[in-house]
């Protein structure tokens, strides 16, 4: 009773929602889901059946598939980091895309990931994403990609099926992540990684060619 469910939201069977949660107007939350404690799911957001959302997270602007395990403090669909520069400073841009999230992903605490500006923002099926983990806006990743503690990843890049990206993984915008790509801790990925290859160092290089630069 202590929770605040609006009157226009869909909760399915066997839900438990803790108190001090929020549930906006025309969310949609599945069956036998588990919202926490203090937790604020957005208006029009809709979450899939066995998936729980743990306390003091956000998401807005999102729809969340199947028995996605969503950690503490996890915030989802705010405003990427988008402005452009005018004669009077930095003008803001609009951000109106999604964050489109799909079964069986976990994202760990402390993780932001942001909506898209123009096109959604997409985690693929059966991603792990690790602790304080920043995703831009219209980032794509897609099934399977594990994102280990700390990355960033900027705005419009895409990271293909199986790749791994290890901890404090920094990637700038617009980059193209092949399937099965292994990037190695702190990597700084530059350009384009292709499929299958493992990369690391900064700027981030074939890892033999990395391993004789640290030789040399």
């Amino acid at each position: 009773p202590q929770a605040e469910i609006a009157k226009s939201a869909k909760i399915g069977a066997g839900c438990r929602i803790d108190a001090g949660a929020i549930i906006g107007e025309n969310a949609v939350i599945g069956e036998r889901c588990h919202i926490a404690a203090y937790a604020v799911i957005g208006n029009g957001v809709e979450i899939g059946d066995d998936s729980r959302i743990g306390l003091h997270s956000t998401l807005t602007h999102a729809i969340v598939g199947k028995r996605a395990l969503i950690h503490r403090g996890v915030h989802i669909g705010q405003d990427g980091f988008g402005f452009a520069a005018g004669s009077k400073g930095m003008l803001k841009i609009p951000q109106l895309g999604r964050v489109l999230i799909g079964n069986d992903v976990e994202i760990g605490s402390g993780t932001c990931i942001d909506r898209g500006a123009s096109t959604d923002t997409i985690i693929g099926d059966g991603c792990k994403i690790d602790n304080l983990v920043q995703i831009g806006h219209n980032v794509k990743l897609g099934k399977y990609v594990i994102v280990v503690s700390q990355v960033g990843i900027s705005g419009s890049t895409q990271v293909g099926d199986f790749a791994q990206l290890g901890g404090q993984v920094g990637v700038a915008g617009h980059m193209q992540i092949g399937k099965g790509a292994k990037l190695a801790a702190r990597a700084g990925v530059i350009t384009d990684i292709p499929d299958g290859e493992t990369f690391g160092g900064f700027p981030a290089v074939p890892v033999r060619d990395w391993h004789r630069q640290t030789l040399a």
